[in-house]
């Protein structure tokens, strides 16, 4: 069974195909969308709460003529008073695919091995892989044009990721770049660095090019394409707001931070952000923020991805 819980679980040959997939939904918005998900049902089992992650995947699975239906964690039995896998066995006598955003990244990894469904990832302290090709779609956009090869205009590209080098944004967008052919350099306080799991899933993915760390968010930035932040206080970790912000507040990034890129460089988040924090007001609202296309996008790229699994478990 095919899942998708990391960026590499869509092969190297496959990511024409996905990106070209969010494409023609994109373009197809609003008129006729392929039913390739009619007749299923596609659970969404959330242990945290979310805007863009409910909402885009919900209107995905309606849009692609399936039903959606959202389990909060608290109203069922998973890891409490059922295993995971036995979760995963039930739901998979019921349901036709999981969408999955949770704490512990084993979680999903249980689910998909238990489970005879496609399982995706919508997030977990290790990695959110839907995000991540949502962003790589939405730089491909400007660099692709309407007809160019997506993927191949990211390659070359450098992104500056800046704050928590060491959360799932960071690692999931160092091993995004490195199957998209980007470089990337990730900047934060040295207690944030990238860490030993995300070196070891790139050395298991046979990944060389890794990745560079400096705390000079000024380093950083000189000759990014994209100029890259998150909020530095996840949920879960609200207990460290005060020693992360006080950590990262060289991180920010400011106007002055954003002008050190490329001059058409472009500014992302993947939201939601808060202003003074992370990043100021007037980066947010710069004409080269791109901040609510990347937002819009993961309606198109979810649907790709669910279309992909759809496809490969009908061949099964």
């Amino acid at each position: 069974m095919k899942h998708f819980l990391q960026e590499t679980d869509f092969a190297a040959r496959e990511l024409d195909e996905v990106f070209a997939l969010a494409r023609q939904f994109k373009q197809q918005r609003g008129r006729r969308t392929p039913a390739v998900l009619a007749g299923q049902t596609w659970a969404l089992i959330f242990a945290k709460s979310s805007t863009r992650t409910r909402v885009s995947f919900e209107v995905g699975i309606h849009e692609l003529g399936g039903n959606p239906l959202f389990l909060n964690r608290n109203d069922i039995q998973l890891g409490r008073g059922e295993t995971i896998e036995d979760t995963a066995r039930v739901l998979s006598r019921y349901v036709h695919g999981l969408v999955v955003r949770t704490f512990d990244h084993s979680d999903v990894e249980r689910l998909a091995a238990a489970g005879s469904i496609p399982v995706i990832n919508a997030l977990t302290d290790f990695l959110h892989p839907c995000q991540i090709y949502t962003d790589a779609f939405t730089m491909a956009e400007r660099w692709a044009g309407k007809r160019g090869n997506l993927v191949k205009s990211l390659r070359g590209r450098k992104i500056a990721f800046l704050g928590d080098a060491a959360g799932n944004m960071a690692n999931s967008w160092i091993l995004g770049a490195n199957l998209f052919g980007m470089q990337i350099t990730v900047s934060g306080p040295e207690r944030f660095a990238p860490g030993a799991k995300v070196d070891a899933l790139l050395a298991k993915e046979g990944f060389s090019g890794g990745y560079q760390f400096t705390p000079d968010p000024m380093e950083a930035v000189r000759d990014a394409d994209i100029v890259y932040t998150d909020v530095w206080v996840s949920m879960g970790k609200e207990e460290e707001a005060k020693k992360r912000n006080r950590a990262m507040a060289p991180y920010a990034v400011t106007a002055k931070l954003f002008a050190a890129a490329k001059p058409d460089a472009y500014f992302m988040h993947c939201l939601p952000a808060h202003p003074g924090e992370e990043v100021t007001q007037e980066v947010l609202d710069d004409p080269r923020s791109i901040i609510f296309d990347q937002a819009e996008n993961r309606l198109h790229m979810q649907k790709a991805i669910m279309a992909m699994l759809a496809k490969a478990a009908r061949k099964k």
